[in-house]
């Protein structure tokens, strides 16, 4: 478990910078850019037509007459279309105008953020330091991903076998569909040198997040990938996107330029102290078994593996004056101590977690204590000190046996769909931290596409690609009856989509408001194993059967009604900012998913206080819809 919190002890008014916005007001923030490179406000790629990408083969050079003919013979398909504005940086991708991006800027280590939106079989790559390539590509519904796959570590084309790197896959394949923005986080290290030039420690994506979903951990990049600047690694480079395979869209750019951390900690001791302590305080009135200094901080000097007390002291010297995270990871309890206040306690003996707290701190020395106990067999000995900024990396006090990296205090308890669809009652919150929903089910596919029903509301709230659920809060010990979708979920809305409105600003009914509305559960489809939802509302009985498509790259959902029921009935089937597309389907949220009407119903769009909602009139016929993303 991992809690975050954040105490600012206003010793300096000096606060660090977040993350810098690239300005994408014009081109301004990068280098001699090419005609291809353009400002726009907004860019619509059609998720059915695939663009042109440098695999094609170069257009024919026509007459005159040629090109008449053309044009009579066929319309000319326009897979992108673009707005006025600011805010989205395009890669207009033609064959004849195709050139790179790079940054005036160049960086070392550094955190880097974006969206990118990807036409359908488009292709890209982010080049950190101009030479070490995330592989952008359209790749939606890829059940085995490659390196050559979107979040991939491109390989390089070298020959000789001491200059070869073939590329590292991503861990899942979180990418959503063509014309949809996609999130893309990355935390990368560069190489480092010695002071006559040899480098002494690789290129590292210590973690790349694809839509909030962890697809690369402390992964070393021994050379550069394919298609660099220069195969000569430096310790500084410029950030470059790629413009010769594809059209492309980015937009909310952040980065932060780090530096190693110039934080020392010196007059460091420690005492240790064996018995069977209750409490931190039983250490006030023990006697000592040992007395030392040391040089970094380790959980092995008490030479037990239980039963124990450790109490360290010294001082840790800030360069300057700004807000320094302190990570502190234990087992047992503990007390942190910065300058006689105590930023982080925990009066436990049985405790394993990994606390953060965020000191506002001047320049100079800042003496501090570390206290720590265990009194609990089942946990190994665990004492870990890191200390950070936001242009820092964190720096670690503590030697690596005392606070091995990525450790756990329980084995993860994961389910998967393996021949057969997998459900698994329980509680889940929407959101991921929002309200807890209390009746619901999970449904997972042997194709990897998953979805959270809640038949409180009977209601398809949730619905993600990849590994089924962590079932770990559920069955771990005494358990609290919930479980996590195991991958990016795309959420929905809450509450009963299906009521009666008395006009069209009257809002859809909250949960257990509807008293007329009864769950009846489910049955099983014997077809593909996925279960029937069953409901009746006002005496009309209703079922919901949520499937896969044919090319398993999203849901279906189907609601049948057994009769027609009252005047102004409408069924909601989607919740936030709605646009209307040429091929009939909805854009929602500002490309973030799309809906698609098969059953011929004409959807009305509306807002309702303060939130627009896509709802479809009920006429007793079928409903049936495609949720894309």
């Amino acid at each position: 478990m991992k809690i975050k919190l954040s105490i600012l002890f206003l010793f300096s008014g000096f606060i660090l910078l977040a993350q810098e916005p690239l300005s994408l007001e014009n081109l301004n923030e990068f280098k001699d850019p090419s005609e291809n490179w353009k400002i726009v406000g907004d860019v619509v790629a059609d998720r059915n037509i695939t663009v042109h990408t440098h695999q094609d083969p170069a257009p024919a050079i026509l007459t005159k007459k040629e090109k008449r003919k053309l044009k009579k013979s066929k319309e000319t398909l326009h897979p992108i279309h673009t707005e006025p504005g600011t805010g989205v940086l395009f890669n207009d991708y033609t064959f004849t105008q195709k050139d790179h991006l790079l940054s005036k800027w160049e960086h070392g280590d550094i955190k880097l953020e974006m969206e990118i939106l990807i036409p359908n079989g488009s292709n890209s790559g982010i080049y950190l330091q101009g030479r070490y390539e995330l592989q952008i590509k359209d790749s939606w519904g890829v059940m085995n991903p490659t390196s050559y796959d979107f979040g991939g570590i491109h390989r390089n084309w070298e020959e000789e076998p001491s200059k070869k790197f073939l590329g590292i896959t991503p861990l899942s394949n979180p990418a959503k569909a063509p014309g949809l923005w996609q999130k893309v986080k990355i935390h990368f290290e560069a190489p480092k040198f010695d002071d006559v030039g040899n480098k002494i420690a690789n290129a590292k994506f210590v973690s790349v997040f694809l839509n909030d979903v962890l697809i690369h951990s402390n992964v070393e990049v021994p050379l550069p990938t394919g298609g660099p600047i220069s195969t000569e690694e430096t310790a500084m480079g410029p950030l470059m996107i790629q413009g010769d395979h594809g059209p492309m869209a980015f937009r909310n750019i952040k980065y932060q330029l780090l530096k190693e951390s110039g934080v020392t900690m010196t007059n460091l001791s420690y005492v240790t102290y064996k018995g069977d302590f209750k409490g931190l305080e039983d250490l006030e009135a023990a006697e000592a078994s040992e007395k030392k200094s040391g040089k970094l901080i380790d959980v092995n000097v008490v030479e037990e593996e239980d039963r124990y007390g450790l109490h360290y002291s010294g001082s840790i010297n800030v360069p300057e004056a700004g807000n320094y995270i302190f990570t502190i990871g234990y087992t047992g309890g503990i007390s942190f101590s910065l300058d006689g206040k105590t930023i982080a306690t925990n009066n436990s003996t049985g405790a394993q977690e990994e606390l953060e707290k965020t000191v506002s701190l001047t320049a100079g020395d800042h003496a501090f204590t570390l206290i720590n106990i265990k009194n609990a067999g089942w946990r190994a000995p665990r004492l870990g000190l890191s200390i950070s900024t936001e242009q820092t990396n964190p720096k670690t006090f503590h030697v690596y046996d005392s606070y091995p990296p990525k450790i756990n205090s329980v084995s993860p308890i994961l389910v998967n769909a393996e021949a057969t669809p997998r459900m698994l009652r329980g509680f889940v919150s929407f959101g991921g931290n929002q309200e807890r929903l209390s009746h619901t089910i999970g449904v997972g596919t042997p194709k990897g596409l998953n979805f959270v029903y809640d038949m409180g509301t009977e209601n398809l709230v949730g619905m993600w690609r990849g590994n089924f659920v962590d079932a770990t809060p559920m069955w771990h010990s005494r358990g609290d009856g919930s479980f996590r979708p195991n991958g990016a979920v795309l959420w929905t809305f809450l509450n009963q989509p299906l009521s009666a409105l008395s006009d069209l600003q009257s809002p859809f009914p909250r949960k257990g408001s509807a008293p007329e509305f009864k769950s009846g559960g489910y049955s099983m489809n014997p077809e593909n194993g996925l279960p029937i939802f069953k409901y009746t509302y006002k005496g009309v009985a209703v079922e919901n059967r949520v499937y896969p498509n044919d090319k398993n790259t999203h849901f279906i959902n189907e609601v049948h009604f057994s009769k027609i029921g009252e005047p102004n009935w409408y069924y909601k089937i989607a919740s936030g900012k709605a646009k209307k597309l040429a091929d009939g389907s909805f854009d929602i949220n500002d490309h973030q998913f799309y809906i698609n009407v098969l059953s011929g119903q004409e959807p009305i769009i509306r807002e309702v206080n303060n939130e627009t909602e896509l709802i479809i009139p009920v006429d007793g016929s079928t409903i049936k819809y495609e949720i894309i993303w």
